[in-house]
């Protein structure tokens, strides 16, 4: 028996990828700005004053993308859909260019045999949103279903999975509490807020999806953290519980059911826009949850820090990825096996898990990328070892297909399968794209 005979036979085998991260065409075929691209020119906030103008150039490229991830073995194909570029305004106007764009797609992936997982938000907020609110105000969450609606109308004859936003944390706690990404606000009441509207917007496209598509399967994807205390001490075992509040529970909680954590709610201080039906819309039931994974929180007391008042200690595995993350496998085990066991979630897939490194390029033009191969033998057979013990998982998309933007870090960081040469556009299989190709191989084959 090999570390992956636990996955189940029908486990999905995919990547992942994002818009602004990926596609490029920032202003074209009446793509209008989003919160990113104006973030992204703020001077200081992206690393090389680096903006996802061109990117992969995905937009125009897409059929020879999409025939690598077919060459790799690839049955599923994890990406969003941009606001932007199909609701440009805030008008609500719907924008055909934009929608044909994702209707190719979408039959392109189909004719190569992938699977269609489109995430409906993955942080790209038009920037005529923005200029009204952005998530803070409930009218975002509206104007959200009705794009949701537009998208299940177009697309709902052939796609059957559907994620309505990729990690909510990012948008709300980095976007609006720590200003490290777009928008760039450091407003606790302001985060908490977008935090709720997200939330409302998640359940409003839910039911928009369920009254357009008959038989949707429908997630959400957050990215979570298993939490260790740094001593036993009652101050960093209670910090611990804070942690796990802000990174996990605040973000499970409410789309399964059980309502916003109170202790959470009493530390933020923060009254939350609540109206007659709400918690029946966030709450309602989820087909799959979707896990990012990259590293678990060692925390530790921070009394006179702000809200939450804990702050992140080094993990104790001297194994670091490029981005100073450490590698920690049994940390993916550990969540699946608490969101199967704690939160009852019918199916699960890691809708994210890779690593950056710093790829070489050698005489050949090869990219021997061994840590990312390993990393991804790692936690593979985490899954497995999750699998074997009763979680439900159904899939893994490795992070990413291609090298990309990467938010914040510009185009410093790799985590690509694939190799881009950003001024050719050129495009490499790495050695991890090759391994995973094997191990997916070695699966079907058992």
């Amino acid at each position: 028996m090999n570390d992956l005979d636990a996955l189940p036979p029908d486990f999905r085998w995919g990547a992942a990828t994002s818009a602004y991260q990926i596609e490029g065409a920032a202003a074209e075929d009446g793509r209008a700005p989003s919160i990113w691209d104006t973030f992204s020119r703020t001077p200081g906030a992206v690393a090389g004053g680096d903006t996802g103008d061109t990117a992969c150039d995905h937009y125009h490229r897409w059929p020879a993308d999409l025939d690598l991830a077919a060459g790799l073995g690839l049955d599923a194909y994890r990406f969003s859909i941009a606001w932007p570029r199909v609701v440009p305004l805030a008008d609500g106007t719907v924008n055909p260019a934009g929608l044909d764009f994702y209707d190719r797609l979408v039959d392109g992936a189909l004719a190569r045999g992938l699977t269609p997982f489109p995430t409906l938000y993955h942080w790209d907020l038009p920037q005529a949103q923005q200029d009204r609110g952005g998530w803070p105000e409930r009218a975002t969450a509206e104007r959200f279903a009705e794009y949701a609606a537009v998208i299940a109308e177009r697309l709902g004859d052939r796609v059957t999975h559907w994620c309505t936003l990729n990690e909510p944390l990012c948008s709300s706690w980095i976007g609006h509490l720590e200003g490290l990404m777009a928008p760039g606000l450091t407003d606790l009441t302001a985060a908490v807020r977008a935090s709720y509207h997200l939330h409302l917007a998640h359940g409003l496209a839910v039911r928009a999806l369920r009254e357009t598509v008959p038989g949707a399967r429908i997630g959400i994807v957050n990215n979570l953290s298993p939490i260790e205390p740094a001593t036993d001490s009652p101050a960093d075992l209670a910090a611990a519980r804070r942690a796990d509040g802000h990174i996990n529970r605040w973000w499970l909680d409410p789309v399964l059911g059980r309502g916003y954590p109170q202790d959470m709610v009493d530390l933020y201080g923060v009254e939350l826009p609540v109206r007659d039906g709400d918690p029946e819309l966030i709450g309602a039931p989820l087909d799959w949850l979707g896990l990012n994974y990259y590293f678990r929180q060692v925390v530790a007391d921070d009394p006179t820090g702000p809200v939450p008042r804990f702050r992140q200690l080094p993990g104790r595995n001297p194994q670091r990825t490029a981005m100073d993350w450490e590698v920690h496998a049994p940390g993916l085990e550990e969540l699946l096996l608490r969101l199967a066991e704690e939160y009852r979630v019918p199916e699960l897939y890691v809708t994210e898990s890779g690593a950056a490194y710093r790829d070489t390029v050698d005489a050949d033009g090869r990219i021997d990328d061994a840590d990312r191969a390993a990393y991804l033998e790692q936690h593979l057979a985490a899954c497995a070892r999750a699998a074997a013990k009763g979680a439900p998982v159904a899939g893994y998309f490795a992070w990413s297909l291609l090298d990309n933007f990467e938010w914040a870090y510009g185009y410093d960081k790799r985590f690509g399968l694939v190799h881009v040469d950003y001024p050719s556009q050129r495009r490499t299989v790495k050695r991890s794209g090759h391994r995973y190709a094997e191990l997916i191989r070695a699966h079907r084959a058992a």
